[in-house]
């Protein structure tokens, strides 16, 4: 067994290990990295030949984080681990997308990356080291790759950019992003950010670039020293070089009218550019079009590509006729939906996402309890993308890795506006109606205005836009499209999306698909993303300008009060009898947790009455009962010798007869007290000895005047 190790040393000392030889021998290549405790096992297994018909690149990635690699049971009945996370789908979709660029475009046998967490050390984040796992897998393979790539976290803390920082540092951060790269191109940027600048956006990926070259270098270090620099040979594409010539001649300036006539409408192009396509294939006898039909679709799709770009390059016409600039026709509505706490519809061309807010209690909290992250998420985010969006006759089988990524993203768009300490738990739902490009971003407007529209008072409005690109010649020609469509995302050369406030981005999402994308470009392209941001932001606040005053009637209420930490049992009771009681009695909902030092109580109800009565009740029992204090109590139950009240929750005294009236009473028959009743008495004294409380009704009553005696 040959075991080779390589140690890439980070600007600030810290040491990443990638070790060989060892693990997973079988697999095409397998390595483990390793930074401080936290290890990462990655291994690749592809396919010797490509399935009959398959002209794309069937990849799969998957990254697993295992509970026992930080010592951790996994819960649920079976106590082991089940389904993806959407943590570890969309680490699994970072890692997908630095790496599938870089297949060459004619490979396409099945292909798998396995990325695991096997120990954790709590302090160094896995979830950066997985893209070097995964390509330093296929380095030490024999399958064909344009790597290497890597990718690292970029934090900035205190001002500083700091690279791979651990959970404690991350806590800080104003800038949070994922950068992945080869040794000469940036590939893929996600992250979240609180209204930073395009420019300090930029030298974030300029510091993160500078990190993965170190990851590069050690990488093609490693290919060389197990002697695989030469990969493996495949033939995955048969090719008709004079049916390829014979199409191009026959349909290419029919595309390209197509491309340059500026048609709008995305169901009408299709069409056109189908028919286009058919005419060819009648053209043909019936055995060569039955043959060599999976051929031609591939040929005549490269020609809808390059007859769209060059009308772009070569004369500034996009497909619908667009300038390069240029945002689609807006339109929005708020309170759409009656019965929604808050909803809206926000359409841009053919983009249109319904997006709705419900606002919820601590109950409705979302429990996290994966290995190394545990906790509670106070503001969720769905998006959902039905067949129907795109005019696809198939039934729906539940959201996709897509759904989960393209949620997240507008979720961490948003999520830095919601206002600090905010009581509520907020649930915001996109459910996409029609989409031609970027319905995330649609995402992200809508649920802004829908937020507004349920009265959440979010500190300011978030936009969101998608940027492509066209170049040719290493990017010395080139465009930038504000507003893509799908086809411009599909056939062009980026998909960048910014979102943010008036003041700077708070959540971005790159895929670049060439090389040589020069920072020039990419300036040029947050520029025309903020121009274009702005503009859709303008158009939103058309039809609501700032979040409501108030909710919606039928949304709940909830006030938040902070009681001595060791008044949380008193609340609760024994087995929960005294909060229940209070619920059931005021008809609010409560809630008690403990915060340091304090209990947080946090009550809700549709109206103020059920609130009040609740906060009343509460304050009833956390209050301490002071000598000379006058309170309105519950008679419990009645004595021959007086009656015992109820003066505060769960505190009752004796109201002995004597203390009822001033005149002497006989019986409690005479006193006219019955078991329920409200009154009012004062504590008189705390037996120091018993704690027991006696109390008088009487001291509250006036003194009738003393009877004077007959004169002799």
């Amino acid at each position: 067994m040959t075991v080779v190790t390589k140690t890439i040393t980070m600007s600030d000392g810290r040491e990443i290990v990638i070790e060989t030889g060892k693990l997973a021998k079988q697999a095409d290549g397998s390595v483990m990295v390793r930074m401080g405790d936290t290890m990462l096992l990655a291994t690749v297994c592809s396919a010797q030949d490509a399935n009959e018909g398959t002209d794309f690149m069937p990849l799969s990635v998957d990254y697993k984080e295992k509970f026992a690699a930080f010592g951790r049971f996994p819960g649920g009945f079976l106590r082991r681990e089940g389904r993806p996370s959407d943590y570890e789908i969309l680490i699994s979709r970072l890692v997908d997308r630095a790496l599938r660029p870089l297949f060459p475009d004619d490979y396409h046998a099945e292909t798998f990356v396995n990325i695991m967490l096997c120990s954790a050390d709590g302090e160094n984040i896995p979830d950066a080291l997985a893209g070097l796992a995964a390509s330093a897998a296929l380095a030490v393979s024999d399958i064909p790759f344009n790597g290497p790539v890597s990718e690292v976290r970029v934090a900035r803390i205190d001002g500083n950019f700091v690279v791979n920082p651990t959970f404690n540092q991350l806590e800080n951060a104003d800038m949070d992003i994922i950068v992945a790269a080869t040794m000469d191109n940036i590939m893929m940027v996600e992250g979240e950010m609180k209204e930073v600048s395009e420019d300090d956006l930029l030298d974030a990926m300029k510091v993160a670039h500078e990190a993965i070259k170190l990851h590069c270098k050690a990488q093609l270090e490693l290919m060389e020293t197990v002697g695989k620099t030469k990969k493996r040979e495949y033939c995955h594409e048969q090719n008709d070089e004079e049916l390829k010539k014979d199409i191009w001649e026959k349909t290419y300036d029919k595309v390209y009218a197509e491309a340059a006539s500026g048609n709008a409408d995305k169901h009408s192009r299709s069409e056109h550019f189908e028919a286009i396509m058919n005419e060819y294939i009648a053209s043909l006898d019936t055995e060569t079009a039955e043959a060599k039909k999976p051929l031609i679709e591939r040929y005549y799709h490269a020609i809808e590509k390059e007859a769209m770009r060059r009308a772009i390059l070569d004369e500034g016409k996009r497909l619908d006729g667009r300038k390069t600039t240029e945002i689609r026709p807006i339109w929005s509505e708020v309170d759409y939906l009656p019965g929604t706490h808050g909803s809206s519809i926000f359409t841009r061309g053919e983009t249109q996402a319904l997006a709705t807010v419900t606002l919820g209690t601590k109950m409705d909290e979302k429990l996290i309890d994966e290995p190394l992250i545990q906790g509670k998420e106070r503001f969720l985010l769905h998006y959902n993308f039905p067949p129907f969006a795109t005019g696809e006759a198939r039934a729906s089988r539940g959201i996709g890795r897509r759904e989960i990524g393209h949620g997240n993203l507008a979720m961490r768009a948003l999520k830095n506006v919601i206002p600090d300490d905010y009581p509520y738990v907020i649930r915001v739902v996109s459910d996409i109606l029609e989409s031609n490009g970027s319905s995330s971003m649609a995402t992200v407007c809508a649920g802004t205005l829908a937020l507004m529209d349920a009265g959440v008072q979010i500190k300011k409005p978030v936009a969101g836009i998608a940027m492509g690109l066209i170049s040719e010649n290493q990017g010395k020609n080139y465009a930038v499209l504000s507003d893509i469509l799908g086809d411009e995302d599909h056939l062009g050369d980026m998909d960048f999306k910014v979102t943010g406030t008036r003041e700077g981005i708070t959540a971005t999402q790159m895929d670049i698909k060439v090389d040589g994308l020069s920072y020039e470009i990419l300036e040029k392209a947050l520029r025309q993303a903020k121009e274009g941001r702005l503009h859709i932001l303008n158009k939103m606040l058309e039809t609501i300008s700032e979040p409501r005053a108030d909710f919606k009637p039928h949304v709940p209420r909830i006030v938040v009060m902070f009681v001595p930490k060791e008044m949380i049992g008193a609340i609760i009771g024994p087995g929960g009898k005294i909060i229940q009681n209070i619920q059931l009695e005021t008809g609010a909902t409560i809630t008690i947790e403990e915060i340091g030092d304090q209990g947080r109580v946090e009550i809700a109800a549709t109206n103020k009455d059920s609130i009040e009565a609740a906060i009343n009740k509460i304050k009833g029992i956390v209050a301490i009962p002071e000598v000379g204090e006058t309170y309105i109590g519950k008679v419990k139950s009645i004595m021959s010798y007086g009656a015992f009240v109820e003066f505060l929750p769960g505190k009752e005294g004796l109201l002995h007869i004597s203390e009822i009236e001033w005149k002497r009473t006989e019986s409690m028959d005479q006193t006219g007290i019955k078991e329920g009743d409200m009154i009012e008495v004062k504590l008189l004294d705390i037996d120091e000895k018993t704690g027991k409380f006696k109390l008088s009704r009487k001291a509250l009553l006036p003194r009738p005047p003393k009877e004077e005696k007959p004169r002799n």
